[in-house]
């Protein structure tokens, strides 16, 4: 038989992702494509309380502020530019943005209080890193989620090396399993990590992949490091390889289009998804499928 794909070995993960388990999803733009299709299919999840986040440090800022709890502040306003006209902050995503500081500010600590309870009692944290490549702003000396369309002479441009991205993604996991109230299920919370398979072509090919390089040697070493705590999922192998075709891919190229979001989250479900919950898993896309259909008039 002619082969026409290299498949991707994924091996079933130690660490399963369950109906009964409470689960954080944060990161790239592809945790936002695969967390939406856990919610729809009825998984506990919260997905990116602060919005898409692409770098190590800004996913590593982020769950910091969900395990303290510290509420944004007018400090953390940042009027956005080319004249939006809108306030946000250099942690959150621009869809955050809100006409004045007061509804900003309202609207931010209402996510972050109901996020920082659900993160404190979640046993399960998915994290997609996106790049290596992070934004610094000068004046405040910090590294930014999001540059806000402020002027590009605001900030400085720098990648993480790879064994900064792993001693983050360590102390996220070692505070995960240390920290927590009376109530928490952190004592036993396990990360799954996953490289996005979105391309960052604005870095150029050469730097995209040397990004994703770095991302691969991190997510590697911290695995290494927790073993049976923290388990990789190749979904950038996957498109890569398996998927490597640009029928795949969205109509900007970079993008995976939705038939591979789709292959890539049949993958993960093998990957981690107990065999006995794949009857309700198929009972709930049906489901799905018919709430999403329209009635002809």
């Amino acid at each position: 038989m002619l082969k026409l794909l290299t498949p991707v070995e994924c091996g079933k993960s130690r660490i399963q992702i369950s109906y009964k388990d409470k689960i954080m999803i944060i990161g790239s733009c592809f945790a936002d494509n695969i967390g939406q299709k856990m919610a729809d299919l009825g998984f506990n999840v919260c997905v990116n309380p602060f919005g898409t986040l692409y770098n190590p440090v800004s996913i590593y800022n982020s769950i910091r502020r969900l395990e303290d709890g510290r509420e944004f502040t007018p400090e953390d306003c940042v009027p956005m530019g080319s004249g939006a006209g809108l306030i946000c902050s250099f942690s959150h995503h621009t869809s955050f943005a809100r006409q004045s500081m007061e509804e900003f500010l309202e609207n931010a600590n209402s996510g972050l209080k109901s996020a920082s309870e659900f993160y404190r009692t979640c046993n399960r944290v998915i994290i997609t890193l996106g790049t290596s490549w992070c934004y610094r702003h000068i004046g405040r000396d910090i590294i930014v989620s999001n540059c806000l369309k402020r002027n590009a002479d605001e900030f400085l441009r720098e990648r993480l090396p790879s064994d900064e991205t792993a001693r983050l993604l360590s102390e996220i996991i070692s505070s995960g399993n240390i920290s927590g109230g009376e109530h928490s299920n952190s004592g036993c919370r396990r990360f799954i990590l996953t490289v996005s398979p979105i391309r960052h072509m604005k870095d150029g090919a050469h730097g995209n992949q040397i990004s994703k390089s770095s991302l691969l040697l991190a997510a590697d070493m911290t695995c290494s490091s927790f073993p049976g705590i923290c388990e990789y999922f190749p979904s950038y192998e996957i498109m890569m390889d398996e998927l490597r075709d640009y029928r795949f891919y969205s109509e900007d190229m970079v993008h995976p289009s939705a038939q591979a979001v789709n292959h890539i989250w049949e993958r993960f479900c093998e990957f981690a998804l107990p065999e006995e919950e794949r009857p309700v898993l198929a009972a709930n896309e049906k489901l799905f499928r018919q709430s999403q259909h329209r009635k002809m008039h």
